[in-house]
């Protein structure tokens, strides 16, 4: 038999939930939108503590709430703080690290500019394997400074590109990618002449100081902690240069490594040879002169994973430059710089 009174009640029920879903629409999310740091939260805890990955939501937390953050991003007790929406696919600025289980899938990184930021994964050749990226000097510091055609260049600037260009590449093959030195406004820039700013940061987003002790600490604490998380495995650190010899003295890309380190020895050897194969091939008669040996540098001492330390050009070098305000010159290395990872990659995996 067919209860009436059961009937209304149902009706009133759908027409009740009808009612929240119209007038309140965003009910549900606004009680998860925003939360109360609580005494000795960091980013970690709290994003933890509401169900979101850390290394995928830092950076969208950190644009949603910098005008409440305090130093160095730490959280203040007591304020509100906006979570990321957790459905969203958060793209990661600092970490690039990016599925790899089939190729031809498109990831988009706005860390490389409007113009690059859809990244194909094309292969997995580089699955397993962990890049940290150091673009050298930033901030306050431009490092070697020279002049083309009356306009000053620096070394951060055309060091970060071709790093950047780097990381795309190796992205594109599988890899995971962390870059240790960001700038989140460049991209992947095509002009030959970068302009100079000074609002690079340190992983995950730390003001770079000036002192360069402290800055290259900075830079070592970064890969180390990285590097922590999870040992196991291929791990690269890549440094990239750009020297500061006399006007006269041309130079070849070149390489430095750990004197204790026969793998970083050997990866070195590897890029080196590439070097050489790539300019017989594409400028055959020119010849190579790129070195590779060893020196007492910070970051090459310091940090924990296999690392290897580059220098592009001579800043002062009028061919040299060429090497550097050239687009696809920069590209060019990039490219060169990757296909000697891969061997690396295949030899020690």
């Amino acid at each position: 038999m067919f209860d009436s009174n059961l009937h209304i009640k149902l009706v009133k029920q759908i027409i009740f939930a009808f009612f929240l879903i119209i007038i309140f629409p965003y009910f549900g999310a606004a009680q998860s939108q925003e939360v109360v740091a609580k005494k000795g939260d960091g980013i970690y805890r709290l994003l933890n503590r509401n169900g979101l990955s850390y290394s995928e939501n830092l950076d969208s937390f950190i644009e949603l709430n910098k005008a409440q953050l305090g130093k160095d991003n730490m959280l203040i007790a007591g304020k509100r703080y906006k979570l990321p929406d957790s459905n969203i696919k958060v793209e990661k600025i600092a970490s690039a690290k990016t599925p790899v289980k089939a190729s031809g899938k498109i990831v988009k990184y706005k860390i490389f500019g409007k113009k690059y930021e859809n990244v194909e994964i094309t292969s997995n050749e580089l699955k397993g394997a962990t890049y940290y990226l150091m673009a050298g000097h930033g901030g306050p510091d431009p490092g070697a400074v020279g002049m083309y055609n009356g306009t000053q260049v620096c070394e951060d600037e055309y060091a970060y590109d071709v790093t950047i260009r780097l990381a795309r590449d190796l992205i594109e093959k599988g890899a995971t990618v962390y870059m240790i030195t960001i700038d989140k406004n460049d991209g992947i820039r095509d002009e030959s002449l970068l302009k100079i700013d000074k609002d690079e940061v340190c992983y995950p987003s730390l003001k770079i100081p000036l002192n360069q002790n402290r800055r290259l600490r900075q830079r070592t604490d970064a890969v180390n902690k990285l590097y922590g998380k999870n040992k196991k495995g291929y791990h690269r650190m890549i440094a990239i240069h750009v020297d500061s010899r006399s006007r006269g003295e041309n130079i070849d890309v070149f390489f430095y490594h750990d004197k204790r380190s026969k793998t970083g020895k050997k990866a070195a050897k590897i890029l080196q040879s590439t070097f050489q194969e790539k300019y017989n091939q594409h400028q055959p008669g020119r010849g190579y002169k790129g070195t590779v040996s060893t020196r007492n540098l910070y970051v090459v001492k310091n940090t924990y994973p296999v690392a290897i330390y580059i220098e592009l050009a001579n800043m002062n070098h009028p061919r040299d430059i060429k090497r550097l305000v050239v687009p696809d010159n920069r590209q060019a290395v990039a490219n060169w710089l990757a296909e000697g990872l891969i061997v690396d990659f295949e030899t020690n995996k």
